[in-house]
């Protein structure tokens, strides 16, 4: 975080700082007791940031907001937020179920862009939950956006952003639809992986890789 960041934010920054340690807390947790349940950690990585002041205030003045920081309580949702990166689908699916069944997280919103994906062929699970902080003796609720994605569908997602967002590309539909073509074959190819996975599985009677934590 750079100087205008901080003076937007003020000491609101500490409350979105410590909701992504609690929540990279909470997910370093999933990955032991998973790894100690199935022998496999199921999370590759984890990428945490909060929404520079540029980027807020844009977004304030976009949805007709005073871009101030007192306008983003109950308003925006996508202030600090985290990507996880697992590695297979089910590894998604999984991640998102222990973290739903935390009583004292609320989500808000799930959306499921692996079972129904974006036009533009984007993959990825979100969830808005609200995570409770307690600094010294405060207490607050604090948004956090989560998504969920596997190794695959974080690396066309990048090159997606890249090509499209990045350069003035002519023919754009044509760019499109090879965007699109390219990630139907990364989720054919990521279901023949775990099928390949449930093979060995099945002969060896256990998972093919551990990793060490």
């Amino acid at each position: 975080m750079n100087k205008n960041d901080l003076e937007f934010y003020g000491s609101n920054m500490l409350y979105y700082e410590s909701a992504l340690i609690e929540l990279v807390s909470r997910l370093d947790i999933i990955r032991k007791y998973l790894l100690n349940k199935k022998g496999r950690d199921p999370i590759e990585n984890i990428k945490t940031r909060i929404k520079s002041a540029d980027s807020m205030i844009a977004k304030l003045t976009l949805h007709g907001l005073e871009p101030v920081v007192e306008s983003i309580n109950g308003n925006i949702y996508d202030t600090a937020g985290a990507r996880v990166i697992c590695t297979y689908v089910d590894d998604v699916y999984e991640v998102a179920r222990i973290l739903r069944s935390h009583d004292d997280i609320e989500v808000i919103e799930e959306k499921d862009y692996i079972k129904h994906p974006k036009p533009s062929g984007y993959r990825s699970y979100h969830m808005i939950v609200k995570l409770p902080i307690y600094i010294g003796d405060e207490y607050k609720q604090v948004f956090t956006e989560i998504q969920i994605r596997t190794l695959s569908m974080d690396f066309w997602a990048s090159l997606e952003h890249k090509i499209r967002y990045k350069h003035d590309v002519p023919n754009q539909a044509i760019v499109a639809s090879e965007l699109k073509r390219c990630a139907d074959e990364v989720a054919s190819i990521e279901m023949n992986f775990i099928t390949i996975r449930d093979m060995i599985k099945a002969i060896t009677g256990e998972d093919h890789e551990t990793k060490n934590t």
